[in-house]
């Protein structure tokens, strides 16, 4: 089972394939300094199995290691990720 994560840069969009198909993505928009998360998405046949957490964890990872971007998490999601990762809060303010 191949697994890619790719940064979407033209679509502003983070996804997880697994052999090539779709699995789950994170949309975002660019404002000034700050990336606003408004998507998530998970294919609903494959719910449940922690999709959504890999990829909005691999484009957290991304915002804080490219960018001094700070995060504002629109998408409910996203919101419940960083509840559940108090230690990544700093992203939100930064």
């Amino acid at each position: 089972m191949a697994r890619e994560f790719i940064h979407d840069t033209d679509r502003h969009r983070y996804m997880l394939r697994i052999d090539g198909a779709l699995v789950s993505a994170a949309d975002y928009v660019q404002n000034g300094d700050s990336v606003s998360f408004n998507h998530t998405f998970t294919d609903p046949k494959l719910r449940g199995k922690g999709y959504a957490n890999e990829v909005v964890t691999f484009a957290i990872d991304d915002v804080e290691k490219n960018t001094a971007y700070r995060v504002v998490p629109m998408c409910w999601y996203v919101g419940q990720w960083f509840d559940e990762h108090p230690e990544r809060a700093s992203l939100l303010t930064r």
